[in-house]
């Protein structure tokens, strides 16, 4: 999903012989589809970013958030980079300093608030034309593999950023431009699954999926029960109420130490006004909805939650499996869904051109979500994907649902 922690995206010259081949990511859509794409993408960008003015633009230097006026140009560079230049840092950028400015991989977090950015019309100006150029390339181009591949990787990666544009105004308190779905209504219960053989991963020649879906392979599968839906406000209003966020046994060392460094009675976005639970929603309080699922809250506290409640987080092999099998009562799409699972690679790991989605990762505690939530692009979801934060994360709409013990 779209990470505002650094990442890179720099290919090194002339290493194009380490790439994959291009035709297992077929069946590609046309280039007229690609262009649809690309131009819904940029047009949610310019939805959810059309209250930004150069004053408004600037934020607090925050770990979770970016400039958003340097989001938006590094969304430009990364489709002009890949898309455009092929990954060569040789071909030179429409923008003699973009390299300069947008490489997350260079560009270290905290600088990027005193770079010397243009300012939010030239950025525009810039986004409008590397689409424009996109349109052109696409448009005369034979739609090879690679170019197909590319950019369908452009579009995922601005799919993500405008997600991330999403998490930036809530953690800010800043207005949704578009209003959010409703979410779903969902009967409460379990879905009881037999042990089994299973293929967690994506197979060659489903179409494009980022390196940590590749390849798919074999593993065995216990029997286990897996909620229908996702927890409610009402369900974790009572873990709350019971004083669950004083009980150092239902927390883990990590899970405790960011309770007390955070200070959390409740979730963050709530507070009790008149013995009545409210919640921020951007720059809204509302009343909690029991019915709907409770967002933004944080692995640690998700797994606190869990052995409140004698249940578990599902393991992502059992969340792909009931996913995968298209069970009827199973839905999900509402919230990102915390697992109990590292990030870690499949067996015959290898990276893609944009080498630093994935494998930097590997290395600290980041765990796995699943599903997707009611700002994420619907062509995001699919059962193979994998998101990936650390635990204490809880700023992405984020909720969890639950095993039996």
């Amino acid at each position: 999903m779209s990470r505002v922690e650094p990442m890179g995206n720099i290919a090194e010259p002339l290493h194009r012989a380490g790439w994959p081949d291009f035709a297992l990511y077929r069946p590609h859509p046309t280039t007229a589809r690609l262009r649809e794409l690309l131009v819904d993408a940029h047009q949610r960008t310019r939805l959810l970013t059309q209250n930004l003015d150069d004053r408004s633009a600037v934020v607090p230097m925050l770990a979770i958030v970016n400039p958003p006026i340097w989001e938006l140009g590094h969304v430009a560079w990364f489709q002009e980079f890949w898309l455009h230049r092929g990954g060569n840092s040789d071909t030179p950028s429409m923008r003699p300093d973009a390299d300069r400015w947008y490489d997350s991989a260079r560009v270290a977090h905290d600088t990027r608030w005193s770079l010397d950015l243009p300012d939010i019309a030239a950025t525009r100006k810039y986004l409008d034309a590397v689409l424009e150029q996109s349109m052109t390339l696409l448009d005369s181009d034979s739609l090879t593999a690679e170019r197909a591949y590319f950019a369908q990787l452009a579009v995922f990666h601005h799919d993500m950023h405008n997600e991330a544009f999403s998490y930036t105004w809530q953690t800010l308190g800043m207005p949704m431009p578009p209003p959010m779905p409703e979410p779903e209504r969902v009967q409460a219960g379990d879905i009881e699954v037999p042990a089994s053989t299973m293929a967690l991963g994506a197979p060659p020649g489903t179409g494009f999926v980022f390196d940590n879906e590749k390849w798919v392979h074999e593993i065995q599968v216990r029997a286990f029960s897996i909620a229908r839906r996702v927890v409610t406000h009402l369900e974790f209003a009572d873990f709350v109420d019971s004083g669950g966020y004083s009980r150092r046994e239902l927390w883990s060392a990590a899970g405790w130490a960011m309770r007390e460094r955070q200070a959390l009675d409740h979730p963050r976005y709530w507070k009790c006004e008149a013995g009545n639970w409210l919640v921020r929603r951007f720059n809204h309080w509302m009343p909690l909805a029991p019915d709907h699922p409770v967002i933004h809250v944080s692995g640690h506290e998700a797994e606190a939650y869990c052995r409140w409640a004698g249940r578990r987080l599902p393991m992502e092999a059992e969340w792909e499996y009931v996913a995968r099998s298209e069970a009827v009562q199973f839905k999900y799409g509402q919230v990102w869904e915390w697992t109990s699972s590292r990030f870690l690679p499949f067996a015959g790991f290898s990276a893609d051109p944009y080498k630093e989605y994935s494998e930097p990762w590997f290395a600290e505690e980041h765990r796995v979500l699943r599903g997707g939530s009611l700002v994420t692009p619907r062509r995001m979801m699919r059962a193979t994907f994998r998101n990936f934060y650390k635990p204490e994360r809880a700023d992405m709409f984020c909720g969890f649902r639950t095993c039996a013990a």
